[in-house]
């Protein structure tokens, strides 16, 4: 595997990043991800930790105006899982409207809830149901 898409299998770093710490860290793009020396693999990791530091613009990042530190971060891992957690709770904290519906469990973005997402028994009327509301109509009638 080309280097730009081993180091897209880390949580938090896609391919387009994957280019720009390649490129940043100073190795061929092109060279295999098991070919790496300890001195490249330690370039890499100081790229991805802080691309910042490596050159890499700031849109590139996936933390971008980090509330906390105001700085562009790079989340990797169980880091940007718990920084995501975090940003969840803080909403819910606010009463935010994002955070109302965290808190509901139901669609955050403006998705259509009248027929998906259910995560219960669907809404519309078994067969059962009819059968045994058509047995009373009939036995009414009788």
């Amino acid at each position: 595997m080309k280097i730009p898409f081993g180091i897209a299998k880390i949580k938090g770093v896609g391919v387009s990043l994957g280019n720009a710490v390649t490129r940043a860290a100073g190795i061929d793009p092109d060279k295999r991800v098991g070919f790496l020396s300890d001195q490249e693999v330690q370039r890499l990791e100081a790229a991805i930790r802080d691309p910042r530091a490596a050159g890499i613009p700031g849109w590139m990042v996936n933390r971008q105006r980090d509330p906390s530190t105001g700085k562009d971060l790079n989340l990797t891992g169980s880091d940007l899982a718990l920084a995501m957690k975090q940003d969840v709770e803080e909403q819910i904290r606010l009463k935010s409207w994002r955070g109302i519906r965290h808190g509901l469990g139901l669609k955050v973005r403006g998705q259509r809830t009248r027929t998906t997402a259910r995560k219960l028994a669907a809404v519309g009327v078994s067969k059962k149901q009819i059968l045994a509301a058509k047995r009373r109509e009939e036995e009414e009638k009788e």
